[in-house]
């Protein structure tokens, strides 16, 4: 059985390792190593998360999947969800979250018929957190739409400013050919953000001087 670490972030500016001092307490309570810790800025709200799904990859039967809070994995869609949960339970990858202390006991062996107890509850009150984290992420958003149209109709909204320098720098490394996870590791900026900077890149002609 290996312990893999799932830590995640929604934005670069967000700290995706600010919990890893937490899981690796929890790990060394219950005498265990964590093998693997795989990091991302990425939403809980999107299905398109590769390091998570690299995890999953990496993962055989009986590993613990280790996480901090249960939104941490899924502040999914329930069609998306119900997807993301086929594939746990296609690998039969045990998850473990510090904020559901029934998952607890799944990152130390028992008998087959309390991990099997364990394992239906655990995966019931994970489909119940994994709701109200979509719901809180859906009332949260509206409330910022609304905050929005007041403010625009106030003539006060201006919007997310972009982090000029960042993405200049951004630029730059992906100009010289340097490979999107070494980008990532050096500005943890998202991929979605890559992706943004890269696309309006392509679309800039170049400059007598870039030639």
């Amino acid at each position: 059985m290996f312990v893999r670490a799932y830590l995640r972030a929604s934005t670069s500016e967000q700290d995706a390792t600010r919990a890893r001092a937490q899981l690796d307490a929890f790990a060394a309570d219950r005498g265990l190593t964590i093998a693997a810790a795989y990091v991302e800025n990425e939403s809980g709200a999107t299905l398109a998360r590769p390091e998570l799904f690299r995890l999953l990859a990496n993962c055989r039967p009986g590993d613990v999947l280790l996480i901090e809070q249960v939104d941490r994995l899924s502040r999914l869609s329930s069609d998306d969800w119900t997807k993301l949960r086929a594939v746990i339970d296609a690998k039969r990858v045990r998850i473990v979250a510090l904020d559901l202390p029934t998952s607890w006991s799944l990152a130390t062996p028992a008998d087959e018929f309390t991990g099997r107890v364990f394992q239906a509850i655990n995966g019931m009150l994970l489909d119940v957190l994994a709701a109200v984290a979509r719901k809180d992420y859906d009332d949260r958003r509206r409330r910022q739409a609304q905050g929005q149209a007041r403010a625009k109709a106030a003539g006060l909204y201006r919007g997310r400013q972009e982090d000029t320098k960042r993405n200049e720098g951004i630029a730059a490394m992906l100009k010289a050919g340097s490979p999107w996870s070494q980008i990532q590791a050096a500005t943890g900026c998202s991929r979605s953000t890559l992706a943004r900077i890269a696309k309006r890149a392509k679309a800039t002609p170049m400059q007598d001087g870039d030639r």
